[in-house]
């Protein structure tokens, strides 16, 4: 080893150099005129380091080569400093001749290395034996018997990617001998670091290795001229291999695996909420090498982290790269097909959002620098980058209605942009702004659905004429409003995250219900036409009156048919739409305060106009029973009044009323077949109060007499007893008792006759 030291020495030395030149078209190798300029500088030294010699000037320079394979550089300028071409000596070329101190070299101009002069050198080379020489120069030869000792031991301890650790007697012995032959700690740190820097893998046991050899290296380093030529070049090199590193932990943040050979996950996979343990030795690394107060170095780490974030983001949109068309025309797939592409764009949001949920668990780590808000940083370019996937995927999908993987990829991208808010991430422009997105097709699907009702209601009452359910009515109306039902439950999840779109559902909702009554009205035109005469006022004229008079009367009976309509009418009011409403009313909880309207204002014009009709259709037909009373005279319960005497007995009174009670109870029964329970009690009531105001139409001009009360008291308990008997008798226990009670022309003429009323 001492050997070997000794001719080390003896072989590396210093370089007196001295410059002439002559350009190649010279005549003769004279001194030329100072045209031009010559920068010497080492190959093993920094491009800074350069120094300036004018030819012929007799200047001289002192270099301090590392090694033999190191190199004389020099570039020859003109006198405005442009490059003219170089000359390459080798110091072993010199080593070899020391002797032939002033020779010629040739002047090449790249990339041609074309000849273009000539440059004479005066190069002396000097070699000391003494231990005590100039320290840049004199270390060489024990740096390079540390370098076969360190090679050896890393050879004996398996040294490689995984194992990076000296240790037990060949850490010691490589202590001992940069001891005893003077090698600096810096250099040892330095060579080790650029054996480690050759295998170096983005994990926390190799980059905190890293910051541990190079932490005294650059403490030290921040001035060059504390380190030997060897190891600043040894530096220089390592810093590159450093940043190589560091920028594939940046830009690789989330796929970092310590259990790989490589660091890096063989295959890509989701964010996992996780923070790999190599980043921040990476990131404290970073701050060794860096003025993190610079604004490039703060700009330089910023870009790593954005470019993280893209390479993420185009793995995860690669997923759906097949749903998206180049030409912006719709893709026609199928429904099972076009389910599949809805559930992976769901898929895509939920990826990024995990994404940006790991950048936020990073940032509360407070492993990164305070300049670097590293969720708005990432979510600034998954959001936009989210957004133009779903417009072109939309575009090029465009879903038909708020189907089940709809409604979720609806559900997922709201629930994205809420998150981003509740996570305190600002908006940026072009992000995902949910509503923006899907505003279009949300309001093309409620008027496709409102345009589809509608047909049906023009369809489907051909489709169920004839056909009654167990309620008497038509299948029609609970078809239709089953498919209500349905559209609300569909538009549940919109109108719970937009309120707003509550009246555009509800306008489209009343339209259909009128549609509905419309529907009914036309397929029931046959009974309703005979009570349009009474549902309509008419103008008495001469012509009117003499079309009257030679009519021919006719009993009325109500028909099944109308039966159908009046139950189907009180079926929508009482039992289908208050699920509607109560649907609708909930859904006004959703609409925060201040709002200028309520929902409900268009579905509360349809219960009028419904209620409206229906209270007309029953006051027709009772109209109409109550001219069946008075076609005859055994029935016609005014002139029974008039014709019965003061003097009679009750008997004879109830005799002369037997006729008029058994069409009564006739009618009754018949209206019990043709009506649901509470549209026959409506009737009925209001059937019974109708007779009675016939009763008081009699004592309008009798009042004062009041031998007319004995006969009229009979006949309204008559009635009374008619009308409620029949009705218990055919409702039974279901009938409340308040509509046992007397209706208001009853209890008006009780009012009138007296206490004697009361029976």
């Amino acid at each position: 080893m001492h050997a070997g030291t000794r001719y080390v020495k003896q072989a590396y030395g210093l370089l007196k150099v001295g410059v002439r030149s002559s350009h190649k078209n010279s005549s003769s190798y004279e001194v030329i005129q100072e045209t031009y300029v010559c920068m010497l500088r080492l190959k093993s030294s920094a491009e800074e380091n350069n120094i300036r010699i004018q030819p012929g000037s007799g200047e001289t320079h002192i270099f301090f080569p590392d090694s033999l394979a190191d190199d004389l550089i020099v570039e020859v300028q003109d006198s405005k400093g442009k490059h003219l071409g170089h000359v390459l000596v080798q110091v072993a070329t010199i080593v070899e001749d020391a002797t032939d101190k002033l020779q010629w070299w040739s002047i090449y101009r790249e990339p041609e290395h074309e000849p273009v002069g000539k440059l004479q050198l005066c190069i002396n080379y000097l070699t000391s034996s003494d231990d005590n020489s100039h320290h840049k120069c004199g270390s060489v030869a024990e740096t390079v018997a540390y370098d076969l000792v360190l090679e050896v031991a890393m050879k004996v301890q398996q040294f490689q990617q995984r194992n990076l650790q000296l240790y037990g007697s060949w850490k010691w012995l490589l202590t001992e001998f940069a001891s005893y032959y003077g090698v600096s700690d810096v250099y040892t740190k330095l060579r080790y670091l650029s054996y480690v820097m050759d295998v170096a893998t983005p994990t926390a046991d190799c980059l905190g290795l890293v910051h541990e050899l190079l932490m005294p290296v650059a403490m030290k380093g921040h001035n060059k001229r504390a380190l030997s030529h060897q190891e600043n070049r040894i530096l220089g090199e390592t810093k590159d291999q450093i940043k190589q590193i560091l920028s594939l932990v940046f830009e690789n943040y989330k796929s970092l695996d310590e259990s790989s050979f490589s660091g890096i996950m063989d295959v890509f996979e989701p964010a996992t909420g996780l923070v790999a343990p190599a980043l921040e030795p990476a990131i404290k690394l970073y701050m060794l090498l860096h003025d993190v107060l610079s604004p490039e170095a703060q700009t330089n780490l910023c870009h790593y982290f954005q470019a993280a974030a893209r390479k993420r983001s185009r793995r995860h949109l690669a997923e759906t790269d097949e749903f998206v068309t180049t030409n912006n025309e719709p893709n026609f797939m199928e429904t099972v097909a076009m389910s599949i592409a809805y559930q992976k764009m769901t898929c895509l949001c939920r990826n990024i959002k995990n994404e940006i949920l790991t950048d936020i668990e990073i940032h509360n780590q407070h492993i990164l620098p305070t300049f670097i808000d590293l969720p708005n940083l990432s979510a600034s370019i998954y959001s936009t980058e989210l957004c133009n996937r779903l417009r072109a995927f939309l575009l090029a999908c465009p879903p038909p209605g708020p189907s089940p993987p709809m409604v979720e990829l609806v559900i997922e991208t709201a629930d994205f942009h809420r998150d981003l808010a509740s996570w305190n991430i600002c908006h940026v422009k072009g992000g995902v702004d949910a509503k923006e997105l899907f505003h279009l097709y949300i309001m093309i699907w409620i008027q496709d659905k409102q345009q589809s009702l509608l047909e049906s209601c023009k369809l489907e009452t051909v489709k169920w004429s004839g056909v009654r359910t167990q309620h008497s009515t038509t299948p029609f109306i609970d078809e239709m409003y089953e498919r209500l039902k349905e559209t609300l439950s569909d538009y549940e999840v919109i109108i719970c995250r937009w309120p707003e779109y509550i009246f555009v559902l509800e306008n489209a909702i009343s339209d259909v219900e009128k549609a509905i009554v419309e529907a009914l009205n036309k397929q029931y035109v046959d009974v309703v036409s005979p009570l349009k005469e009474i549902l309509t006022p008419k103008k008495f004229g001469l012509k009117y009156m003499q079309k009257l008079t030679k009519r021919s009367v006719c009993s009325y009976t109500v028909p099944d048919e109308l039966g159908m309509l009046l139950n189907s009418m009180k079926r929508m009011l009482d039992v289908l739409r208050p699920k509607i409403e109560t649907q609708f009313k909930s859904w006004g909880s959703c609409i925060p305060e201040g709002g200028n309207t309520a929902p409900g204002e268009h579905l509360s014009e349809v219960t009028v106009m419904l209620r409206t009709k229906f209270r007309g259709y029953l006051q027709a037909v009772v109209e109409k029973l109550a001219k069946n009373t008075k076609l005859q005279n055994s029935t016609k319960l005014k002139k029974i009044l008039q014709d019965s005497q003061e003097t009679m007995g009750e008997s004879d009174i109830r005799g002369r009323m037997q006729m008029l009670k058994e069409l009564l109870r006739s009618t009754i029964n018949h209206l019990h077949t043709v009506f649901e329970t509470q549209v026959f009690i409506a009737i009925c009531r209001w059937y019974w109060d109708r007779m009675a105001q016939d009763v008081l139409g009699f004592l309008e001009n009798r009042k004062e007499n009041r031998s007319w009360y004995k006969v009229s008291q009979i006949a309204v308990s008559i009635l009374d007893d008619t009308f409620t008997s029949q009705m218990q008798q055919l409702v039974g226990n279901a009938l409340p008792a308040k509509d046992l009670e007397p209706p208001r022309s009853i209890l008006e003429l009780r009012s009138m006759l007296g206490k004697d009323a009361y029976y």
